[in-house]
């Protein structure tokens, strides 16, 4: 029988797990899903947690149950990848071969890389709200505090979900100002981009929301090292940012497997074709989700779309064909802005987010880049969707996987 491996069991490879098993034959392909973890968890749920929107409870569900019954669930480590010989060895020392693989195996906070993020203010007035055990135990002192300077801050890009930020400063200056501190707090954003985004037009749109809100903007700013006695973050370029309390969003890195395995960038991204996902390394190989260089948003929704077009390459793949340049780097995320608002982005490679209709053109019923109350109920809906449609590979009506123009304001200019 031949064999199909993944490697990595979130998002991105439980939802491949789905496809492949629905579009190949499974008396002649084995589907083979490695990864150590029991649980699966909701990750943009983990924003809410400090501010007791969501408990752990609502963002985490057994890996097993979301996984097909005809996959085969390796519940160990990879330690490497040696595409030479189509080879994976585990953990405990066995190895299992492979006529096709995919890796899925995401990316995790590096706090390390920065001097003094995980000195003897970390998890006491230094948090991170990337991971379950960070954004759980923000939660007391966030909402334990009394005042001061409340810094959000990003270390470097590329990381998970690029608005995710800018949500937390905006939940902060809507939860400080229920709890009666917002105008004992100074709230400060730090980020090494130019502004609050990365392309102009929402920029524009999300800075304006900042500067309403009474939210400082540091821009260009790179984190040389962090004084956890005089609670200061210091940059290269001398300047220095004082906090009481520091929320950082660390250094995201891909899978250590993928440095052991020799073949990752510096960040232990994989390289590969950013239309085809297929790796540089190894033509067999596949790429998807944040695993990826690929220079778009590190998000569910990105794998969502990668995935509804990755699968038909793979079938061309294994059936001779040339592969289609099909994946246009789709986004789109909702931005929790507080006050029960929030705004809505869609957009991909070439094209920035821009104001417009979604998913209908002219009907919507979705705003994009207007900060609005049925895009706060889009984001709360996301969860059922992410439950039930995206991990299981489910289409999403009206939704296609590669950009759609339709209804958007685009200027000219593009």
């Amino acid at each position: 029988m031949k064999q199909i491996i993944i490697v990595g069991g979130g998002t991105a490879g439980t939802m491949m797990a789905h496809h492949l098993s629905r579009r190949l034959n499974l008396k002649e392909w084995e589907i083979s899903l490695i990864d150590p973890e029991e649980t699966h968890y909701y990750q943009p749920g983990y924003l809410f947690l400090p501010f007791g929107i969501y408990e752990e409870s609502d963002i985490v569900k057994p890996r097993g149950s979301l996984l097909p019954r005809s996959t085969n669930w390796i519940r160990t480590g990879t330690e490497e990848i040696i595409p030479d010989r189509n080879v994976v060895r585990l953990q405990d020392g066995s190895e299992k071969s492979y006529d096709l693989l995919i890796i899925a195996t995401g990316s995790h906070i590096a706090p390390e890389e920065t001097e003094g993020m995980q000195g003897n203010g970390w998890r006491k007035n230094i948090f991170d709200f990337y991971s379950s055990e960070g954004a759980s135990a923000l939660r007391g002192p966030l909402q334990g505090f009394q005042g001061g300077d409340l810094v959000i801050h990003v270390n470097e890009m590329p990381i998970k979900c690029p608005v995710a930020p800018l949500e937390f400063c905006f939940l902060s200056d809507y939860y400080l100002q229920k709890w009666g501190i917002r105008q004992k707090t100074r709230i400060t954003y730090i980020t090494p981009l130019d502004g609050a985004f990365t392309k102009p037009v929402a920029a524009q749109a999300l800075g304006h929301l900042m500067s309403d809100k009474g939210i400082d903007v540091v821009a260009d700013f790179n984190a040389e090292r962090i004084d956890n006695e005089e609670q200061k973050i210091i940059g290269y370029d001398g300047r220095e940012i004082h906090y009481d309390l520091l929320v950082t969003v660390p250094t995201n890195m891909g899978d250590s497997l993928i440095e052991r395995s020799g073949f990752g960038d510096d960040l232990n991204f994989v390289p590969v074709d950013k239309h085809t996902l297929q790796a540089k390394v190894k033509d067999n190989i596949f790429v998807i989700g944040d695993a990826t260089d690929v220079p778009t948003s590190k998000a569910g929704s990105v794998g969502h779309f990668e995935g509804e077009l990755l699968i038909e390459n793979i079938l061309r793949y294994l059936g001779g064909k040339e592969l289609e340049p099909s994946f246009d780097g789709h986004a789109n995320c909702f931005i929790e802005s507080g006050h029960k608002k929030g705004l809505l982005i869609d957009f991909n490679y070439d094209q920035e987010p821009v104001p417009g209709r979604f998913p209908i053109a002219g009907l919507g019923p979705l705003s994009l880049l207007k900060e609005n109350r049925m895009n706060h109920w889009g984001k709360l809906a996301f969860k059922w969707i992410y439950w039930n449609m995206i991990v299981k590979a489910r289409k999403i009506p009206t939704i296609p996987a590669r950009m759609s123009t339709a209804g958007k304001k685009i200027s000219a200019s593009g």
